[in-house]
């Protein structure tokens, strides 16, 4: 698989996620991500719009499902996502019935590894479900609690050479990259490449980040496209 750039739309209105959708696309991103705080401040009316101002661009809904899984799925697939998250930690029920709904409403599997006592099991398991894709990802809140009692954050790069491993579907690396680390995905045989907080949404405010923001992503995706994964 060719080495692609999500951009994760962790706003809270949709005027500013078309917003940065349309000046990351313009800088070369490949997919656009509904993101949690999106999805819960405007719901299918966020990926709605996103889907009919860019009606060709693959639409990421993190929905983050631990339960009533078909139903979700269904409803994001009809409001134009092309892909659902749901979560490892949910019952193997769930996971099936995400899985189900992407079937027959034409949408792709994202399975998220998050808080699972074993990251690679967590992987395994979803791939074994019927899984398209991994999110092999380290909490927003993990990260910042275990900062704040001055241990070390951990980083997805941790384990990831071992998720891409043990697994023989695609995988993205989530949760606190620098912009040199999230370049280096690939590197790790992990093709899916997002860019969010804080690289390009300011991680406290959930607004978009400051400074040339088009330039820097342009950069990286040339960066991230001239790798193979």
């Amino acid at each position: 698989m060719k080495p692609i750039v999500q951009i994760s739309l962790d706003l809270t209105n949709i005027d500013e996620a078309l917003e940065t959708a349309e000046m990351a696309l313009r800088a070369g991103v490949d997919w656009l991500e509904a993101g949690t705080p999106l999805i819960l401040a405007e719901g299918l009316h966020g990926v709605r719009a996103l889907r009919e101002k860019f009606p060709e661009t693959p639409i990421v809904a993190d929905l983050k499902t631990m339960d009533g899984g078909y139903l979700e799925a269904e409803m994001m697939a009809k409001a134009g996502a092309t892909q659902v998250v749901v979560m490892a930690r949910a019952h193997e029920e769930t996971i099936k019935c995400v899985v189900q709904a992407g079937k027959d409403f034409g949408a792709e599997v994202m399975g998220d590894n998050l808080a699972c006592p074993s990251m690679v099991d967590g992987a395994k398991r979803l791939e074994d479900l019927g899984c398209d894709y991994i999110v092999h990802h380290i909490g927003y809140d993990e990260r910042r609690g275990i900062a704040a009692r001055g241990e070390r954050m951990p980083s997805p790069l941790d384990d990831l050479r071992e998720v891409v491993e043990a697994v023989s579907i695609p995988v993205q690396a989530v949760g606190g990259l620098s912009i040199e680390q999230a370049v280096q995905c690939p590197d790790y045989g992990a093709p899916l490449v997002v860019l969010g907080a804080p690289l390009t949404i300011d991680a406290d405010s959930f607004k978009t980040a400051d400074g040339d923001l088009e330039s820097s992503l342009r950069l990286i995706c040339e960066q991230v496209h001239a790798k193979s994964a």
